[in-house]
């Protein structure tokens, strides 16, 4: 059980630093206003952000959850 836990607090950083790498690298996109590639881009860093915000969620139900 300990094991767990501190493998499920290790794994929340790693998905809180890949949401805040990713929110920057869309923001970088849009300021470029690369018009041409900023469509599909921006739909390819947003299904990342996706991901990574459901990863996060369930690192936290894991540190979180009620053990027995």
């Amino acid at each position: 059980m300990p094991l767990e836990l501190g493998l499920s607090a290790i794994g929340i950083l790693p998905f809180a630093g890949l949401t805040a790498y990713d929110t920057q690298r869309l923001k970088r996109i849009f300021d470029e206003r690369r018009p041409e590639a900023s469509g599909s881009i921006a739909v390819l860093v947003a299904l990342t952000l996706y991901l990574d915000f459901i990863n996060l969620f369930l690192s936290l139900i894991r540190f979180t959850g009620r053990r027995r």
